[in-house]
């Protein structure tokens, strides 16, 4: 089978590169590692408003500007911090979603205590188990779900921001609490078969 006659989801947009990259080595992929969850959180915040390709072009920048995603030293980042990443061309410079990136990361860092990671309290909102979605065309995904409502609603008990139930369903999608590769593509059968979930 030639690149060209592999299925992919109808969201994707085949002609850049990196785009098919992440959705054939990444997307719907479970996730349980809480570097990752948090990389993934801070990256799905910043897209508020915008384009997940927007993010994805410049996520070599967050790597560099958020110490890799090490939560504990996003934490501790401070006004000055802000400032000098306000000036930086390789991230989204807004203030709000720098800001929120610092707070959700002291957050996650009691989400930790409080549960023993960040992945055991996020994956309960799915019952520990991906759930497998059936959609073929674009306009059969939706923004949301029971279960982003449901966790959104917490996350912003607890304080975090820019997490709208759409950003937790993206980052739902993103790893692996849904599997919505489409009925034709061939990364849906491969989640199910690799992670033996039907």
């Amino acid at each position: 089978m030639t690149e060209h006659e592999i299925c992919r989801c109808p969201w994707l947009d085949t002609s850049k590169p990196d785009y098919v990259k992440y959705h054939d080595e990444e997307w719907g992929e479970p996730v349980y590692d809480d570097q990752k969850l948090f990389e993934f959180l801070t990256l799905e915040s910043a897209q508020a408003g915008l384009s997940w390709y927007t993010i994805l072009k410049r996520r070599q920048g967050y790597l560099d500007a958020f110490a890799n995603f090490d939560v504990k030293v996003v934490s501790k980042y401070d006004q000055s911090k802000v400032e000098e990443l306000m000036l930086n061309s390789a991230i989204i410079r807004n203030r709000g979603k720098i800001n929120a990136a610092i707070n959700n990361a002291k957050l996650f860092l009691e989400i930790q205590q409080e549960f023993g990671s960040f992945s055991d309290y996020m994956w309960a909102f799915v019952n520990n188990k991906t759930i497998v979605n059936t959609y073929n065309e674009l306009d059969d995904y939706p923004a949301t779900s029971a279960e982003s409502d449901a966790w959104s609603k917490d996350l912003k008990k607890r304080g975090f921001k820019f997490v709208g139930s759409t950003i937790c369903y993206a980052h739902m999608q993103a790893c692996g609490m849904v599997n919505d590769h489409s009925m034709g593509c061939y990364k849906r059968k491969h989640i199910i078969d690799k992670y033996q979930q039907s």
